[in-house]
């Protein structure tokens, strides 16, 4: 963002315009939510005003050891929408916006368009509660009819908030083909659903600070609704935390691969996203995304327990050096079986050498024996070992690579497997990198392959 379109600045200048007219009352127009001739009650937008910016604020502290992902307190925001016309409900949200800290550049522009979006955002989320006859529903305590008038707040707030947000990075790439506008609107979409489920979560949550506002027991009772806020706050940290120990323990195992076994350098990465890519395309759950990213990235770790001399010899493997060589996968399997949160990736480490006819090593599986873990890093490893440049080895070019996948499909590979890559590289590409020693790699015209089929001397 540091480098904004004028087009994208423009439009984060119109969405500001938008926001500062909608905290004005319009001229000989009466305001919604306000009797005539009454003025906004000025108690309730200070202290939830002052309730948001300070809960933003603590979460956003060095107190706080976790990367915030925003959002945390949208119910703050939408308890004043429940419980204010829309001008002061939208009023909540600015002084957080406005004087929390940006991290990135341009800060002037981040600032303005965090502010704008939330006041829209909130004061759409009050029209929309308004028209539903919530007003009266909280104020009476009528809580299914508060339920539905929330409800149709909190799509207001969703839609609002998917719309500006798809706005950016829309009006940052100028005017796109056709066949672009629908994959945009499917991303919208996408985005529009996945909020959803949290932000009704977070209506419930406002909804219930409102009740309890309007209720005989007052403000004091409604502050009893950040309690859960705060305990689900300190589980995202905790959770953070065992992600980040997570992410160190992969980092070093990949780290003494890298040093070991230079040749390969980055391989595993590589590896780790293309099996996302393969995974993503199968359509499964983020949860075993994120775990067939791990097993990419750990499938050679047993080389740890390879000597050097034969990982870095030039010459053809004698049959003795090649059987050393097959024991990696179970090495692999040894050093990661304790570790309890790689899940199904433990598997793959240890069978992403056999082979859908019953070849490979270590154990010779067939077929549906192998893991379907095994199964996705297999094709992700080969078709990264092809489609990268070493310094003993010429690789092909990404289309020939995948062509090479498809004649294997059934013997090597999982055809189910090596369509979900052809299909993900099809859509989003993929670049070969550099993975020997650059020094002493030698310049090729294009994109280079290595052998598939394992025979004595080729790496993997």
């Amino acid at each position: 963002m540091e480098a904004l379109p004028a087009r994208a600045r423009a439009y984060v200048a119109g969405v500001t315009l938008l926001a500062l007219l909608s905290l004005l009352p319009l001229p000989g127009l009466p305001s919604p939510g306000l009797p005539p001739g009454a003025r906004i009650p000025w108690t309730p937008v200070v202290l939830l005003a002052a309730l948001y910016a300070g809960c933003e604020r603590v979460a956003r502290s060095r107190l706080v050891p976790a990367p915030y992902p925003g959002g945390i307190f949208h119910p703050v925001l939408l308890a004043g929408a429940f419980l204010l016309p829309p001008q002061a409900a939208a009023l909540v949200a600015l002084p957080g916006a406005l004087l929390l800290p940006v991290e990135q550049r341009p800060r002037r522009v981040r600032r303005l368009w965090r502010a704008g979006r939330l006041v829209l955002g909130v004061w759409a989320a009050s029209r929309a509660h308004l028209a539903a006859g919530g007003r009266d529903a909280v104020a009476d305590c009528d809580v299914p009819g508060a339920l539905v008038a929330a409800g149709a707040a909190v799509l207001a707030f969703c839609l609002v908030l998917t719309l500006l947000d798809g706005g950016v990075p829309a009006t940052a790439a100028g005017p796109l083909p056709r066949g672009a506008r629908t994959a945009a609107a499917a991303g919208w979409a996408g985005r529009f659903l996945r909020s959803l489920a949290p932000l009704t979560v977070h209506g419930l949550a406002g909804l219930m600070m409102a009740l309890l506002w309007r209720s005989t027991y007052g403000p004091v009772a409604a502050l009893l609704v950040l309690l859960p806020m705060g305990v689900s706050w300190w589980a995202f940290a905790q959770a953070h935390r065992e992600r980040a120990a997570h992410q160190a323990t992969i980092r070093a195992l990949v780290q003494a691969v890298d040093i070991k076994d230079g040749y390969t350098r980055g391989h595993s990465e590589r590896v780790g996203r293309a099996s996302t890519m393969i995974a993503r395309e199968l359509g499964l759950d983020d949860e075993r995304v994120e775990v067939l990213r791990f097993a990419g990235i750990l499938h050679d770790v047993g080389k740890l327990g390879v000597p050097t001399r034969l990982l870095t010899k030039d010459g053809p493997l004698t049959p003795e050096e090649r059987r050393v060589i097959e024991l990696h996968p179970e090495y692999g399997h040894e050093m990661v079986r304790g570790i309890s949160f790689l899940g199904e990736a433990r598997a793959a480490v240890l069978h992403h050498h056999e082979r859908l006819d019953g070849s490979g090593y270590p154990y010779g599986l067939a077929g549906g024996q192998i893991p379907e873990s095994a199964r996705v890093v297999a094709v992700a490893d080969a078709f990264d070992a092809m489609t990268s440049t070493r310094s003993y080895s010429r690789a092909r070019p990404v289309p020939a690579a995948l062509e090479e996948l498809r004649r294997c499909a059934g013997t090597h590979f999982d055809p189910r497997m090596v369509s979900a890559l052809v299909r993900a590289v099809g859509r989003t590409g993929w670049h070969p990198a550099v993975t020997a020693d650059e020094a002493r790699a030698t310049p090729v015209p294009g994109p280079a392959a290595r052998n598939l089929t394992d025979r004595p001397g080729a790496r993997r």
